[in-house]
Parts: C-alpha cells; sequence; structure tokens
C-alpha cells in the first residue's frame, strides 16, 4: 500500500464566487465530509505559499493586482473570475498547499499524493486571471521543484476537460518542462490545438491532445497509450504533476464529454507507472475543475484509491 498525503482543508472555503456560480465552496465541503475520517493517509497541513515562490511563475504587476483585491467585497476580472475579500489568502494558501503535498513526497513521509485545493489554478496565466483562477498553482509546483529542489525535468498532465492555456503560456517556451493537456476541442478557452507544440527552445514539450465532445473513458484511454504514455518516458521526468479537474464525467454540467471514474482511474494507474518508471514513484496530484458535486467526490475517492493502491474503508465513500 502506497503512502498517499491528501491535503484538504476548511480554509479553502474563503474563497466565495457569486450565487449560481459552478465553481463554488461546496466543492470542498462535499471533499471534506467524503475523507472525514478516512485512516492510514498521511494528512499535510496548507501553508501559503511565499510572494517568491509566486513571483517564479507570475509577474508581479499580476500579484500586485490580486493582492489589492484583499478586503473589498467584489472585484472583477472577467464574468467568470471574481474575488472576495478572502481571496488571495486562499489563493496563496491553495498554491501552498500543493508545496505542502510536494514537500511531504520529498521529506519521505508520503509515496505520492493530492491536493484538494480551491480556487483553481491552470487557467492563470503569468500576467491574466482567468476561467475561475488567479495564482496557477501546479505551475508554481513544478518551478518551485526545480528551483528549490534541483529537478530537471517537470512533467505536467492535465486532464481537465478545459485547456489549461495558463499553464501552456507559462512553459511554453521552456524545454525543462513538458506539458501535456487532453481536451475537450472546442471548448473553453479556445486555445489548445494539436499544433501548438512549444516556442523557441520549448518546441516540442508541448503536446496537446484535443477530444470532440461525446468522448469517453475508452477514447481518453487510448490518447494515454497511443500518444501520451510514449511521449512522457521519452522525457523522462524527474517528477510527475497532474492537474486534476474533474469536469469530464458524464456527469458535469460545463462539458460534453462521457468519462466516469473507471477512467480517472486509468489514467491514474498509467501516470503512476511513467513515475515508477522515471522518477521512483514521485507523483502528486492538484485539484482543478470538477462541478457536478457527486461525480466530483466520487471520482477524487476513486483517484486516491488508487494513488494508494488500495480500496479506501466501507462507509468512506457513502
Amino acid at each position: 500500500m502506497k503512502r498517499t498525503a491528501v491535503l484538504v482543508d476548511r480554509t479553502y472555503l474563503e474563497h466565495e464566487n457569486p450565487p449560481g456560480h459552478p465553481e463554488r465552496a461546496d466543492r470542498i465541503g462535499v471533499l471534506l465530509q467524503a475523507l472525514d475520517g478516512a485512516p492510514n493517509m498521511p494528512r499535510v497541513e496548507p501553508h501559503p505559499a511565499t510572494l517568491d515562490q509566486i513571483h517564479a511563475v507570475h509577474t508581479k504587476e499580476h500579484v500586485a493586482r490580486i493582492a489589492a483585491t484583499e478586503g473589498r467585497e467584489r472585484t472583477i476580472f472577467d464574468a467568470d473570475t471574481q474575488t472576495s475579500p478572502r481571496t488571495y489568502e486562499t489563493a496563496l494558501l491553495a498554491a501552498g498547499g500543493f508545496l505542502a503535498v510536494l514537500d511531504a513526497i520529498l521529506d519521505d513521509r508520503a509515496d505520492n499524493g493530492i491536493a484538494l485545493v480551491r480556487p483553481p489554478g491552470h487557467h492563470a496565466e503569468s500576467n491574466r486571471a482567468m476561467g475561475f483562477c488567479f495564482f496557477n498553482n501546479v505551475a508554481v509546483g513544478a518551478r518551485y521543484l526545480q528551483d528549490q529542489h534541483g529537478m530537471e525535468r517537470v512533467l505536467i498532465v492535465d486532464w481537465d476537460v478545459h485547456h489549461g492555456n495558463g499553464t501552456q503560456e507559462i512553459f511554453y517556451g521552456d524545454p525543462s518542462v513538458f506539458y501535456v493537456s487532453l481536451h475537450e476541442h472546442p471548448n473553453y478557452p479556445g486555445t489548445g490545438a494539436a499544433e501548438e507544440t512549444g516556442g523557441g527552445r520549448g518546441l516540442g514539450t508541448t503536446l496537446n491532445v484535443p477530444l470532440p465532445a461525446g468522448s469517453g473513458d475508452a477514447e481518453y484511454v487510448e490518447a494515454f497509450e497511443q500518444i501520451i504514455e510514449p511521449a512522457c518516458r521519452r522525457f523522462a521526468p524527474d517528477f510527475v504533476l497532474i492537474s486534476a479537474g474533474f469536469d469530464a464525467h458524464v456527469r458535469d454540467p460545463l462539458a460534453s464529454m462521457e468519462m466516469t471514474e473507471a477512467g480517472f482511474v486509468t489514467m491514474s494507474r498509467k501516470l503512476m507507472g511513467i513515475a515508477e518508471a522515471c522518477c521512483g514513484g514521485r507523483c502528486a496530484a492538484v485539484l482543478e475543475g470538477g462541478y457536478d458535486l457527486t461525480a466530483l467526490r466520487d471520482s477524487v475517492l476513486a483517484v486516491v484509491r488508487e494513488l494508494r493502491g488500495d480500496r479506501l474503508p466501507e462507509g468512506v465513500e457513502s
């Protein structure tokens, strides 16, 4: 059985969106309830990311814009992306929570892990908040592994149903980070065509696998086996990171895909296999999307079971 570090905390309820917004605090609430009392999993406490850690992937101007919203009732960046009085604090805790999971793995307190945080991050570009996202949590994590822990090659696989334009933008010219995304196309934000493969020295280290509406477990697994797995193994990462959105689930209201929990489990298993082959099993996931509460809960629990290599005790998932 693997030691899977799990981070989920009530502090992530503090970022508030307007009524009816799909990215709501209940997303964390349902996970807190589902994982309450689950034994034999190292629990990790969140801490805020430092400004230096955020500035490693975001401009100072961008960070200052988010910081200026602290204590304000509402600041609107776009129709989807709005702050509440504690959004800045919560966004720092989201990025820092992912770093805490990475530290647990690197300190040998865990074999792998998952950070169940909000607000999500993969749409946040170096100088722009968008798509519910303020700071790019997975990008902060990748650069932290490189700057603070000497990792030379970091793999990011993004299975959120929406293309992670922010992660792609941040690392598009960087050959040391391999960004892989499979996503519904066309869908928000309109990026992620197969022809987008990186620029300059980073040419070839962006891999987009756009999938048509209606794709399900079989199509996702085929894309992994035929395209993604061989490319990731060739890259030979020092650490595997997962932008784990669960909005490709058949129940999700923001997409038109037909994934089930079984598909997310299979993708997790394949990425764990890559991690075992290339980097001693070092693998960590961070929550992105997923807006049907039942689908989110069940999919997260299924992935946690797969990361652990075992089933959760009876009653935990009910």
